[in-house]
């Protein structure tokens, strides 16, 4: 193994009903845990979303809701995952836009605390397309040498994407080894919220990334027009991002 880890590593892949955070569910979550030793755990779910999985998602990942009719929901396995999670960093493919932040939006859901504040990050797209711009089959094929024959199947997925980081950090010699370093390397921009509505400017103050009021203080904002925060709360917007809005509100207001 190349990586160097000084905690465990969780990579994880998410198969879901469709793309849209506020409103999608997971179907099947994927995690494969690697030690520092080298040991790995892997673990999969098929997960009920109490909704129907369209038909274009279906299409995708071969998961339709007769699949899913017998299957946990989010909630009932919302514990376990966490418990498996609790110690780890974090690492996926496309997992920085994606697969991290539904998560999230999926533990806001149920009530079930998930702290991202002390993980680090580890998004293995971001790297790849910094070094050889190309999607998830074609890295395994460049990075690993096998056709990626299980596509959008989880268990797969998750699997080709660890050795694929793996392969990574051993093929390119100016990448330091560690998630420290691999984790600022795969942020693309600094946000407060894991969906990117709000960024941080140079001084560290969360500023809006869309909408009217892009490039201005949220905190400013929602005190100049408390009217917008109602909005934005009843609006169609992340959880998680709804969380990050309050908390700076409430932040302001207390001094």
């Amino acid at each position: 193994m190349n990586l160097k880890l000084t905690r465990p590593l969780c990579v994880l892949d998410l198969e879901t009903t469709g793309t849209q955070l506020a409103r999608d569910r997971i179907v099947e979550i994927s995690i494969l845990k690697v030690y520092p030793n080298g040991d790995k755990e892997r673990h999969t779910w098929l997960v009920n979303p109490e909704m129907p999985i369209p038909e274009q998602a279906a299409r995708i990942h071969g998961i339709t809701d007769g699949d899913v009719t017998d299957k946990p929901t989010f909630k009932e396995l919302a514990p376990e995952i966490v418990s498996l999670l609790k110690d780890s960093d974090l690492a996926g493919y496309n997992s920085n836009r994606f697969d991290v932040p539904l998560l999230a939006e999926e533990f806001l859901r149920v009530g079930q605390d998930f702290d991202l504040g002390r993980r680090r990050l580890v998004d293995a797209q971001v790297l790849f397309f910094k070094k050889e711009p190309r999607n998830l089959a074609a890295a395994y094929a460049f990075y690993c040498g096998k056709a990626l024959n299980e596509a959008h199947s989880a268990e797969a997925d998750v699997k080709a994407t660890f050795e694929v980081l793996d392969a990574q950090v051993g093929r390119y010699e100016d990448l330091e080894n560690g998630i420290d370093f691999l984790s600022a390397y795969t942020t693309e921009r600094k946000t407060a919220d894991l969906a990117g509505f709000i960024g941080l400017d140079e001084a560290g103050v969360a500023v809006f990334l869309f909408g009217k009021y892009k490039g201005k203080s949220v905190a400013d904002i929602l005190e100049e027009d408390p009217g917008y925060f109602g909005w934005l709360q009843n609006a169609e917007f992340p959880r998680h991002t709804k969380k990050v809005l309050t908390a700076i509100r409430l932040k302001k207001r207390n001094g």
